[in-house]
């Protein structure tokens, strides 16, 4: 049996060999037409523990020297992934690999060297050589040549050296850096059965801008470099002698009008000279440009400023809008600026895309935060994320397919906590799919560990965070704090940053307090009903256990700890702590009966992650404005394999609950509040629905129809119209089931939902449904190539009398191995009898390796009869099956405990 899955394998590859096959190349900008190309330094690092190198610096970072026994260094990468890279270590994230025993507490404990050779471009003659660095952890002294030329402190903060004097254009140079991590890297709690997921954080909080999250949270163990190294992009660039520094775009618009927008364009000049210069800063914006004279002392900087008065084109005649998504399209726009010195001759340019948008940030009638885009009030549907991966192996494909499925999942924020998710992908990415930052800066709740100490650090850090982001239009919220207040001398210097650089954006002290805001969970399963307790106007965090499939769960860990909850569950998240793991299996038995295996164990737990889920998000929208506004689940996105708290598995495979939550996210939406019973239309669009029709159809537990009404509906816009209270009292059967249809004046459906549900006399006894018939499904399949992406297109039908419930359909290679990611229109698929429904699933044709497709199905109680086509075929996911499985009650390990 392989020690470590398939995909974990593909991840270390994707950033190894591919990553340092692509960046031996050189990086293009949308400047390169006028300045000397960017060229990456990704290829050739070599990386080796500071104690193997007796050498100074001055002379590590020459030609004379040369290394011996160092390892080949992924760069951007971490120390440990260079050594999981290289073999010495195992995969950490797969089973207990990341226990001390196998990977030691040592390595964030000593500075490492990194060094490589790079050829400087013939074309910098002339010009000034810089050396960037977007993002070392925790701080670098940077030596080129022979020669120490700075250094880097802080996760969050750029590094660029003037290396012109030490290195030749068309030469070889030498770039060593010395890579140290945070000072207090703490002591962890290891998480286990015995002990718990135990106190999040420590003492590594002291050392502010860093990865504190990798110390250990109640969602990630302690990750034993702590993230040290340079974890995102190096390269080379040049520039004259005037360097365009930056640039900022900011919109306004004559809200409630948007058929104008003022546009103004701001940049810093800075002689890098000994001599006094001029020239001209240029601009454009598709077909408008703009430009103004500029004459600089030696070493003098100069901000420069744009707007309507200097291009009557900066005020925009019927502006193409950016939205969240949802709301309409994400346009944006692009900004090229350059300086231009005497004979045309271009000294620097920079390229900024923007989207046209103003936010505001209440609604009429409330003082609580409430988002506001373009005048349309926008009720949040957001995802807090930890930490984007665990050991910041987050190419540009993965976090793609990451922030696509939170759009796909009709979200509209994403909470960037305590900042730990900071990349320039992260924020284009955003932007591109309509998603909404809360973005924080490094600070925990309080008592999770204490204030930084070094407190310049801290806000250099803060301050080129702003400056490198403030462009993308997707932010809407900087936040100070997680659950707490700053100290006074952050908060003041804090404030006076954002009224520096931040002229639009809410600036947020404390994510759980201040205008309706509010955190503090609870962060276990409960029952739906318990959703609907409003506790805050703005929930920033609450959650749910979220179990992965069958198949995801096996891909995390050996066969050894499959059939049986050990410290290895433990080590991914489910263990006694918030999360309430250590309950939860005996709330699911005594909600859905006893558990037979780990194959019964996910059947059941995919119900419990779709109710949880959807009333998360429908608890709150059964009183949109009213006073709630947002809610954002502890968590969306899991840094490692997990149990809990995620929408998706770390393997990119969808839980029940992201369909959950597509389905109370939907722009109108029909639903039942499962605390009054009550039946509203949610209608998130800022226009009315009228002339619609909602249905209600209870059916008994055998499928027979107890009951139906219909309801005529007229939904105000951005708010829940209540159609008064469902009454169930015709259902004669323990469990019963509701169907909920709303079309609009034109018989279209504009939304369905599914509730199953128990007698209130035993409402949280559901065994019952353990003896539903098995319905077969029929099944139509068909596939279609093009542009690179493959789409399989489902129909299934239910035509037995009975109701199937959560249908589950699993992209796979006709090899049996799973497709990895995949976009589901639409899965866990109740269908009452009748009911056909079709879904598309899109997947990279190159994922399916030149192999046919296969659709397995699986859910409650859903059988499908095969079907086939070309290249595609249809069937039952055996492997799903509860009696594949011998009954072994997955019990707790209960003796032989760390």
């Amino acid at each position: 049996m392989r020690l470590v899955p398939a995909w974990f394998s593909g991840l270390r590859w994707s950033l190894g060999v591919a990553a340092v096959a692509m960046m031996m190349t050189p990086m293009a900008s949308a400047a390169s037409k006028t300045l000397p190309l960017q060229v990456v330094v990704g290829s050739g690092w070599q990386m080796q523990d500071v104690a193997k190198v007796p050498e100074p610096g001055a002379q590590v970072s020459t030609d004379a020297y040369k290394p011996a026994g160092w390892y080949g260094a992924t760069v951007p990468g971490t120390v440990l992934t260079t050594l999981v890279n290289n073999h010495v270590y195992p995969e950490p994230l797969y089973g207990e690999n990341n226990r001390p025993e196998n990977i030691p507490e040592s390595l964030n404990k000593t500075a490492y060297w990194y060094r490589t050779v790079v050829t400087v471009p013939k074309s910098y003659k002339d010009r000034v050589t810089w050396l960037n660095f977007d993002g070392i952890n925790y701080s670098a002294d940077v030596w080129v040549n022979g020669t120490r030329i700075g250094s880097i402190k802080g996760a969050f903060i750029r590094g660029r050296f003037d290396i012109t004097d030490y290195v030749k254009p068309g030469k070889k140079a030498v770039v060593a850096v010395l890579v140290s991590p945070q000072p207090d890297p703490g002591v962890p709690h290891e998480h286990t059965l015995r002990a718990g997921m135990g106190l999040n954080g420590g003492i590594t909080a002291i050392d502010g801008p860093t990865f504190l999250s990798t110390i250990g949270w109640d969602w990630i163990p302690a990750i034993r470099d702590r993230d040290t190294g340079i974890w995102q992009k190096v390269y080379l660039s040049a520039t004259g002698d005037v360097a365009v520094k930056d640039p900022l775009v900011t919109t306004d618009l004559p809200l409630p009008e948007t058929s104008s927008a003022d546009v103004t364009v701001q940049a810093t000049v800075q002689n890098l000279s000994g001599i006094a210069t001029k020239g001209v800063l240029k601009g454009t914006i598709e077909n408008v440009t703009f430009e103004r004279e500029v004459e600089l002392a030696p070493g003098a900087s100069q901000v420069v400023k744009f707007d309507y008065r200097d291009a009557t084109g900066l005020h925009m005649v019927n502006p193409r809008l950016w939205w969240p998504n949802g709301y309409g399209p994400q346009n944006l726009y692009k900004l090229h600026l350059s300086f231009v010195e005497k004979k045309d001759h271009i000294s620097d340019a920079k390229d900024v895309t923007f989207g046209v948008r103003k936010i505001t940030y209440s609604v009429p009638g409330s003082d609580n935060l409430a988002i506001a885009v373009n005048g349309v009030p926008i009720f949040i549907r957001g995802g807090d994320w930890g930490l984007d991966e665990a050991m910041k192996r987050i190419p540009r494909a993965r976090l793609e397919a990451e922030i696509r499925m939170h759009a796909l999942a009709n979200m509209n924020l994403i909470r960037n906590w305590v900042g730990q998710s900071t990349d320039e992908d992260f924020y284009e990415l955003c932007d591109k799919y309509g998603i909404l930052l809360w973005d924080e800066f490094f600070q925990p709740n309080p008592s999770d560990g204490p204030n930084p100490t070094d407190i310049p650090t801290y806000i250099a850090n803060v301050r080129d965070k702003i400056l490198r982001y403030r462009n993308h239009p997707s932010i809407a919220v900087w936040c100070a704090r997680n659950e707490g207040y700053p100290p006074e001398n952050i908060d003041q210097q804090l404030r006076k940053l954002m009224a520096e650089l931040e002229p639009t954006r809410l600036y947020q002290p404390s994510s759980t307090a201040g205008r309706g805001v509010h955190s503090g969970g609870p962060y276990y399963w409960r029952e739906p009903r318990k959703f609907y307790e409003i506790d805050a106007a703005f929930k920033t965090e609450t959650g749910s256990v979220s179990v992965p499939t069958l198949e995801s769960i096996h891909g995390m860990m050996p066969q050894k700890d499959w059939e049986m909850i050990t410290d290895d569950w433990a080590e991914h998240d489910f263990a006694r702590g918030a999360s309430g793991s250590d309950k939860y299996p005996a709330e699911l038995a005594a909600r859905y009966g006893k558990v037979a295996n780990l194959a019964d164990f996910v059947r059941k737990a995919q119900l419990m992650n779709y109710e949880a889920f959807r009333a998360m998000y429908e608890g709150r929208e059964a009183a949109m404005f009213r006073p709630a506004t947002g809610v954002i689940t502890w968590m969306s996105n899991p840094a490692q394999p997990s149990f809990v708290w995620q929408l998706y598995h770390y393997d990119l495979e969808p839980n029940s609950s992201l369909f959950a939550v597509k389905k109370a996210g939907e722009m109108v939406h029909i639903q039942m509040d499962e605390e009054t019973s009550e039946l509203q239309v949610i209608n998130n669009q800022p226009t009315a629905v009228n002339g619609a029709t909602a249905k209600v159809t209870v059916y008994n537990l055998d499928g027979s129809i107890a009951a139906t009404k219909t309801y005529p509906v007229s939904a105000a816009p951005d708010l829940a119209t209540g159609l008064g209270e469902l009454d169930a009292s015709a259902a004669t059967t323990p469990v019963y089931f509701v169907k909920l249809e709303l079309h609009d004046a034109a018989g279209k459906l504009l939304s369905d939902n599914f509730y199953w549900k128990a007698q209130a006399a035993h409402q949280d006894d559901l065994a019952a449904m353990d003896q539903m018939p098995v319905v077969k499904l029929d099944a139509q399949v068909s596939r279609a190539d093009a542009d690179g992406k493959t789409v399989v297109t489902v129909t299934v039908k239910n035509s037995t009398s009975h109701v199937a419930v959560m249908a589950h359909l699993q992209l796979r290679r006709k090899s049996g191995e799973r497709v990895l990611p995949v976009y589901y229109s639409d899965n866990y698929l109740s269908l009452v009898p009748g009911e056909s429904r079709t879904v598309t699933i899109e997947a990279a044709t190159k994922d399916l390796n030149g192999e046919d497709a296969q659709v397995v199905v699986d859910g409650w109680n859903v059988d499908v009869t095969p079907a086939t086509a070309a290249g595609v075929s249809i069937g039952l996911n055996v492997d799903a099956q509860v009696a594949h499985w011998p009954v072994t009650g997955l019990p707790f390990q209960t003796v032989g405990l760390r």
